[in-house]
Formats: C-alpha cells, structure tokens, sequence
C-alpha cells in the first residue's frame, strides 16, 4: 500500500482588502469537490480529517501542505478548515 492524502480546501471568492477579511466557499463546497473528487476517480479512502491550519492564504505561506504556518499574538490569525482525504495509491 502507498498511502497519499489530498486537500480539499475551500476556495478564496474575495482576497482580502483594506479594513475588509477574505472570503471563502464553504464548507460544504469543498466536501461536494471531495465526493466528485473520490467517485470520478474510484479512489480507495482510507481515512478522512478534517484540518484546522492557521493562515494557509498568507502570501508568506503554501498553503494546506506548508508544514510551518505562524501566528503571532500581535496580528491577527485567520484558521481556515479543510478536507484531508488519506487513499491507497
């Protein structure tokens, strides 16, 4: 068994401007991409998480993969939650 993960993170519909956060699908949104994702390609899942990451949309961070993401008591943090499907390759 090859075990490998994809992530199914909610797009950005709106970047983030003065005074105003970013905006982001839903969800649900990411789910339904994630069950088209599963059914189209007959992929075997062996688990399914849901991920919490802070800041995944900073531009100093890359994104659901990137393994360090900061926060800092002094800015504000943004969590953004996902869909990680684990499958056998």
């Amino acid at each position: 068994m090859a075990l490998r993960y994809k992530d199914f993170v909610p797009k950005m519909t709106k970047p983030a401007a003065f005074l105003s956060p970013a905006e982001h699908e839903s969800f649900d949104a990411a789910l339904e991409v994630a069950n088209r994702w599963v059914k189209e390609n007959n992929i075997r899942v062996v688990n399914l998480e849901t991920v919490v990451l802070p800041n995944i949309w900073s531009r100093y961070e890359e994104g659901s993969s990137d393994t360090v993401l900061g926060t800092s008591g002094e800015s504000p943090s943004f969590w953004h939650q996902f869909i990680r499907v684990w499958y056998d390759a």
